[in-house]
């Protein structure tokens, strides 16, 4: 169903770095459009973007040893665009301080903490309200409860592990029983909601594929078997949004399997200019808009790439 990518591949490298320069050169488009814009408590609004533009650009970062030097220098301007644009961390901490039961500024801030950017009094908060039993107990679904405890583990707060790369204080078993993907359930049951979520609990579990062994070795086969399904699946729909993600989760496995023929379908829609549309629909003329609706598909795409092209020697033989 899948060919091995080879190392260095052209078609990956390619598209992954024509999707973060598109990111890049239109970056401005993320800005807060005036500094009354940044609204505390809205869920989503730029803090969103900016969030996974540093997620990307975090990611480039932890790989670039395998990555070509341009994408390392991009992805250094990326976040210190989205770190000024945060105040250098000031409106993540207002945030936070305002709305203790928030957990995305701890989320956002990770990246930027992986990226080496740090804020004294955010790390102070983060610290106290992580043995708050109101912050440990915030109603999230269980796929988010994973994204906090992962961000936590790879910014060292207190009762969620001391280190990147630790296994830290979470329940890592218990919190993954709790999600869809986690019981192991019926594929064909899956949906296009489901599916998003699913991708975000192998996502925390192995903090973006920096620990391939994390997944428990039944998860690991389930997906084995099922994923490759799943991709061809909304590959044929063209709902490339949830694609990259897929092939997200497939660089996350011990061995990938990499899928060269949907990284071809991939390089076919991209256009000239790096965007990669979130679905088979027209993509609109006004550049500002064609950010804000395909902006996620390509962090998501530099994101797959980024992690393919580090995992390319992890093949597996199916």
């Amino acid at each position: 169903m899948t060919d091995e990518l080879p190392v260095g591949t052209d078609t990956v490298g390619r598209v992954t770095g024509r999707a973060l320069d598109w990111l890049h050169r239109n970056r401005l488009y993320g800005a807060f459009p005036s500094p009354e814009s940044a609204d505390l408590a809205d869920p989503n609004g730029y803090y969103k973007s900016l969030g996974e533009t540093a997620l990307a650009a975090s990611l480039v970062l932890r790989e670039r040893s395998v990555l070509p030097a341009g994408h390392e220098q991009a992805a250094h301007e990326l976040l210190d665009f989205a770190w000024g644009q945060l105040r250098q961390g000031d409106l993540l901490y207002e945030r936070q301080l305002r709305h203790p039961l928030m957990t995305d500024p701890l989320e956002v801030y990770t990246h930027f903490g992986r990226g080496g950017h740090r804020h004294e009094r955010l790390d102070t908060l983060l610290g106290h309200l992580a043995g708050l039993r109101a912050h440990q107990g915030a109603e999230l679904m269980p796929n988010r409860r994973l994204a906090v405890a992962n961000a936590a583990r790879v910014a060292g707060f207190a009762g969620s592990g001391s280190s990147e790369g630790s296994g830290g204080g979470a329940d890592w078993a218990g919190l993954l029983a709790a999600t869809w993907l986690g019981r192991l359930p019926e594929p064909w049951a899956i949906d296009w909601m489901t599916a998003y979520c699913m991708t975000h609990t192998v996502f925390h579990v192995t903090d973006w594929g920096g620990l391939p062994h994390a997944l428990p070795g039944d998860v690991v086969a389930y997906l084995e078997c099922w994923l490759p399904v799943w991709i061809d699946i909304w590959t044929e729909i063209e709902e490339w949004d949830l694609v990259a993600e897929l092939l997200i989760v497939d660089a996350c496995l011990p061995r990938p399997g990499h899928h060269r023929d949907v990284w071809e379908r991939l390089a076919a829609v991209q256009h000239a200019d790096g965007l990669v549309p979130r679905d088979g629909k027209p993509v609109g003329d006004e550049p500002e808009q064609a950010f804000r609706d395909q902006q996620h598909t390509a962090v998501v795409t530099v994101v797959a790439g980024t992690l393919a092209q580090s995992r390319s020697g992890d093949a597996s033989p199916r």
